[in-house]
């Protein structure tokens, strides 16, 4: 088979804590992440004799600076005999909104080349692949919510994740998460709230509205409106409301799927960028 077609999801972080910064100026985080049934389809054709990316979003970069272009890269370094891939982005993940469209797509080639090459390469050697093109890589190769830690490259499977639905807004601006990490102000951001696993289980809600993201502060300050967004949310019956990543997309979290199709429907009528249903996907 010479190509093949793929979903790639968004991610979106249920919380996020800025827990320290290393001596390379990396931030270490613990955050829950979850996968969600946006997606972003990705079309490869093998065998071509250079590796071409192309997009259906003009934001969206081509080139070498493309992740998933560096995803291939490394995976042909790692398999000289391969070939090269021509990958056809079909883009409906929201670009630079703390969803990890980016990271994701580069996930979603290492996962395709390798099937195709006769998976030459465990999922251990994809991880590390992944770490060197970016942080939210190997959350996407695990394929399952998970715990994570450091920079990104620690991670915990997250068992039991309750079916919860959400509705997802993206303001039409755009967020850099090298800006908003370097904006972080630690001591005044970081918590120390702790949970347990356990404690969510039993409670999501509950532990889900005792806990935040911390890097929401230096985005909230610059773009007042995410905080609308989330006062707007809780409004129509979410339970949680907060950003995602690095922002600017805010999900809010409703009890059941039913609660959630009203407050979509509620939140179409207004002029605050897209906005979609979704569902964690599980596990």
């Amino acid at each position: 088979m010479n190509s093949v077609i793929t979903q790639s999801p968004a991610k979106i972080n249920l919380f996020l804590k800025v827990v320290g910064k290393r001596a390379n100026g990396y931030h270490e985080i613990i955050s829950l992440m979850s996968r969600i049934d946006l997606f972003d389809v990705l079309t490869l054709s093998f065998e071509q004799p250079s590796i071409t990316i192309r997009c259906s979003n003009p934001r969206v970069p081509e080139g070498k600076n493309n992740l998933a272009y560096k995803a291939a890269s490394f995976f042909f370094e790692a398999l000289p005999s391969s070939n090269g891939v021509d990958v056809w982005i079909e883009k409906v993940i929201p670009v630079a909104a703390g969803l990890g469209g980016g990271s994701s797509n580069a996930a979603s080639v290492l996962m395709a080349l390798n099937q195709h090459y006769g998976l030459p390469f465990s999922n251990m050697k994809l991880m590390e692949m992944g770490q060197k093109i970016g942080a939210d890589v190997p959350f996407f190769l695990l394929r399952h919510s998970a715990i994570v830690s450091g920079i990104g490259e620690k991670l915990e499977k997250f068992q039991g994740m309750p079916p919860l639905s959400a509705v997802l807004v993206c303001p039409n601006i755009e967020v850099s998460t090298k800006w908003v990490y370097e904006s972080l102000n630690l001591p005044l951001t970081k918590s120390g709230k702790n949970f347990t696993i356990q404690d969510f289980r039993e409670d999501p809600f509950r532990m889900l509205k005792s806990l935040s993201n911390d890097l929401e502060a230096v985005t909230v300050a610059r773009f007042p409106e995410i905080n609308n967004i989330k006062q707007r949310l809780l409004e129509l019956g979410a339970q949680v409301a907060s950003m995602s990543g690095s922002g600017p997309s805010v999900f809010g979290l409703f009890e059941d799927l039913e609660k959630a199709s009203m407050a979509f429907q509620a939140m179409k009528h207004q002029e605050c960028g897209d906005i979609f249903l979704v569902s964690l996907l599980l596990p």
